[in-house]
């Protein structure tokens, strides 16, 4: 039986730098020429991805924003957009607001990748925005109104904030548009203290992605071996024949996994891989010579 690996990224893939190691990379550089079937999926931008895994020949698209796009990493073209209704958006928008809070807006205007944003009212989200300016992430603009994004597809609205303030507000959110959304609310990992809450539409998850991924590719026959640390992986999880959870993951995400490896900042997923696949190819080598 064919694999398809999916990895998270953040706490999972990447070390505590945000940064691939050069091991990792080498090693999944070795396995995807020999043919191994490896993609990712994260909340973060395809932008983003680009600068973490240059050099890598996926084969297979990225899950980006946890599932509202699926896209190509060398040309970040999005092959599915799930956006979120324009009116829910509106609607969420006023909400945020009520709670004195503002939002970045994250979206695609029908040429380009757009992340819009106004006013920086904490540190959490000044973090965030010199992170990406830093970065020279090309989506970033500032705008009079957030408002004038919304005619744009929009694929997540990001809040950053303390906790209970973002919990009363997921809250809310979920109470008025429970069906219709995915909301996050996790800690970032690079600036303790502040959490982000992340809506997308319903369809923007990891598993329902992963499943488009695997039906358009024909891989419908093949084992899926997942891998993560947060939350926002579970959904994934509760699909994968293998879920594995690296040794810092979330107390939460670690019930619903198959196995325990190592510490994201030991290049655990990729050697576990790396593991995996020589054993699959020794099998299949035996099963050759009879």
């Amino acid at each position: 039986m064919n694999t398809v690996y999916v990895s998270d990224l953040d706490g999972t893939l990447l070390g505590d730098n945000a940064i691939l190691s050069l091991l990792s990379k080498k090693v999944l550089h070795e396995l995807l020429h020999q043919g191994l079937q490896f993609t990712v999926a994260s909340a973060r931008s395809v932008v983003s991805m680009q600068m973490m895994l240059k050099g890598l020949n996926l084969r297979l698209p990225v899950i980006e924003f946890n599932g509202a796009f699926i896209s190509d990493l060398d040309s970040g073209r999005h092959e599915i957009i799930n956006s979120i209704c324009p009116s829910v958006v509106e609607s969420i928008y006023k909400l945020i607001l009520e709670f004195g809070c503002v939002p970045f807006v994250s979206s695609f205007n029908g040429r380009e990748d757009c992340a819009y944003y106004k006013d920086v009212i904490n540190e959490g989200m000044r973090w965030y925005l010199n992170d990406r300016l830093t970065s020279k992430d090309r989506r970033w603009r500032t705008i009079e109104d957030l408002m004038h994004s919304f005619s744009d597809q929009v694929v997540c609205l990001t809040v950053i904030g303390d906790a209970q303030q973002l919990l009363e507000l997921q809250g809310a959110i979920i109470q008025k548009h429970g069906t219709t959304t995915e909301t996050h609310l996790i800690e970032n990992q690079y600036s303790p203290g502040w959490y982000w809450l992340t809506i997308h539409d319903c369809k923007a998850t990891k598993d329902q992605a992963i499943r488009t991924l695997v039906e358009n590719y024909g891989l419908q026959e093949s084992e899926i071996v997942v891998f993560g640390d947060q939350i926002n992986d579970i959904k994934m999880f509760k699909i994968a024949d293998r879920a594995i959870a690296v040794a810092n993951a979330d107390a939460e995400l670690k019930r619903y996994s198959s196995l325990v490896i190592g510490l994201n900042t030991e290049d655990s997923v990729v050697k576990y891989i790396r593991q995996d696949w020589s054993n699959k190819c020794a099998v299949k080598s035996d099963s050759d010579i009879r």
